[in-house]
């Protein structure tokens, strides 16, 4: 995924000589080929977050495209109130990109690891959150932001976890994107890097299975349209189980007139700091999200 983003970041720029990409000192390599193409058009702000969202506000106010670039850790969840006011609060076409979202800097402890950004951006108004799971999402979410004309987040997981879609190219719309459907009254929606799970326990659990790279605001209709089939529906995300994907689904069934009873089983980063420092596949045990966890707390639940 980060090799897509470097792409689509030196074309974007070598179209349009107004967009700029601002990092807070991190993510150098990914900018190599932006910064040999297009130097101008990198900006290292340094560690300085706040004033970065308040540079890129401003650039947007002049009618340029800019990115914000950092961990999710820092970009968005440090400087929310800055994107509150400077980005939302006038709806500007600033794409603020969070690197890292979940649990992938485990080693470094809860400082970087980040579990609450879709929940507290999605309280904001006029922004779009976007969760890509593989290349073909990531493609889809960038070129779907950019070209929306306002505030956009996309969270960026570990983009290393396998899965990949078949077809080559995808039309993102704010609903939910069907991977496999089979004869079952069970589904799974996953986001993320959590969708290489989903696909797995689908496959061996015969369980429809559908991705969320659109997060926020969806088309609820559409969603509801798209589950109002199933008896119960799974969500898998590497985000807090609160605010998250399956805060949402559950806010979607139970906001719903039909009268069909559907149970949201909500599997997510515990309400809690992560225990101790270790790699990333301990963190994911630590928090129960991995398959063989999931699966037995499935049979336990009747769900399989």
């Amino acid at each position: 995924m980060r090799e897509i983003l470097s792409k689509f970041l030196k074309r974007k720029a070598q179209e349009n000589e107004n967009m700029y990409v601002f990092s807070g000192d991190h993510g150098y390599a990914l900018f190599d080929e932006l910064r040999k193409t297009n130097p101008t058009q990198f900006i290292n702000a340094g560690v300085s977050e706040q004033a970065m969202i308040g540079y890129a506000a401003g650039m947007a106010k002049e009618g340029m495209k800019p990115f914000v670039y950092g961990l999710s850790a820092f970009i968005p969840v440090r400087v929310l109130e800055f994107i509150k006011m400077d980005i939302c609060y006038e709806a500007l076409p600033v794409i603020l990109l969070g690197d890292g979202a979940g649990l992938v800097y485990a080693t470094l402890g809860p400082s970087h690891q980040c579990a609450e950004d879709i929940a507290v951006l999605r309280t904001l108004p006029n922004i779009s959150i976007f969760s890509p799971a593989d290349e073909i999402e990531m493609l889809a979410c960038l070129e779907y932001a950019y070209e929306q004309n306002l505030p956009a987040y996309i969270r960026i997981g570990k983009a290393d976890k396998g899965f990949r879609h078949d077809f080559a190219e995808l039309k993102l719309k704010p609903e939910l994107l069907e991977v496999r459907r089979v004869s079952s009254d069970v589904c799974i929606v996953a986001t993320g890097s959590l969708l290489e799970l989903g696909n797995q326990l689908s496959l061996n659990c015969g369980l429809s299975l559908y991705s969320a790279p659109f997060i926020h605001p969806l088309n609820k209709d559409a969603v509801l349209k798209q589950i109002q089939r199933f008896n119960t529906i799974i969500s898998l995300e590497e985000h807090s189980i609160h605010g998250g994907l399956g805060s949402i689904l559950s806010e979607i069934v139970s906001e719903s007139a039909d009268t069909k009873k559907i149970r949201v089983l909500r599997f997510g980063i515990s309400n809690r700091f992560t225990k101790y420092c270790g790699s990333y596949d301990y963190a994911i045990r630590e928090h129960g999200l991995d398959y063989d966890t999931i699966h037995k707390k499935l049979l336990e639940l009747k769900c399989l």
